[in-house]
């Protein structure tokens, strides 16, 4: 049986590691060669870019892509994870901001600056990915990195949540973010849910949702995997 080569797009649903989407393609589409582009953490939903067979081989090329989220903050609790699913170390009262001190908030975090990538992350120490450290309860010495915030909006508010939008250069953690802006409101914060909706060229939208993965035969599957020559014409190459 030939290797099927391309991109598949996979909407992610909540509540499983991308590992878990690659594996599933795997069973269905019955071919081992198959990675994926830009780790979406277990809580989030969204574009999960896999890249099959030859596919593979662009695949650091597409995982440099900026990419674009939407989100919801809740303001007054720190967690151990920055994100809902870690334990609440922290708790103030959050004060009746408005939009325009939320904002300014957030306009702190633009451009060029560098985020200290959090405990419970893929980044590997000697080898060893962070997370596994902190399930141990070690932390160790992370370096900042280099990030780019190139637009942002703020959506709703009601306190002690917001939604937001941003565009983010490869390497951004969404959960920091969330969790730095809480620190720059003086209250503490926490990401409470996160979506990708577009990385490079690519869109959330239309991709192949996980049940139609699971569900799906290699046939049905593979009709809707991009060629790579079509991922080329889209990216304009």
């Amino acid at each position: 049986m030939e290797n099927i080569d391309g991109v598949l797009l996979v909407d992610k649903a909540p509540d499983m590691t991308s590992h878990d989407v690659v594996a599933v393609a795997r069973r269905t589409l019955k071919q081992k060669k198959i990675g994926h582009c830009g780790t979406l953490d277990p809580m989030a939903t969204g574009l999960l870019i896999l890249t099959l067979g030859r596919g593979t081989k662009i695949q650091d090329l597409l995982m440099s892509e900026d990419k674009e989220y939407i989100g919801t903050v809740k303001l007054g609790e720190a967690t151990t994870t920055q994100d809902r699913q870690g334990e609440v170390v922290e708790t103030r009262e959050v004060p009746e901001f408005d939009a325009d001190t939320i904002a300014a908030a957030m306009d702190k975090f633009t451009g060029d600056f560098y985020q200290t990538p959090p405990m419970v992350s893929a980044i590997k120490k000697d080898g060893v990915p962070l997370y596994k450290l902190a399930r141990q309860g070690k932390e160790v010495k992370r370096d900042p990195r280099l990030v780019h915030v190139y637009n942002y909006e703020l959506g709703e508010l009601r306190l002690p949540e917001f939604d937001f939008r941003v565009v983010c250069s490869k390497g951004f953690y969404v959960r920091t973010y969330a969790h730095e802006i809480g620190q720059e409101l003086g209250c503490g914060a926490h990401l409470s849910a996160l979506r990708r909706t577009k990385s490079g060229k690519f869109v959330a939208d239309g991709a192949i949702t996980f049940d139609e993965l699971k569900a799906g035969t290699r046939e049905s599957v593979a009709s809707r995997a991009m060629s790579l020559a079509d991922v080329s014409k889209l990216r304009g190459a």
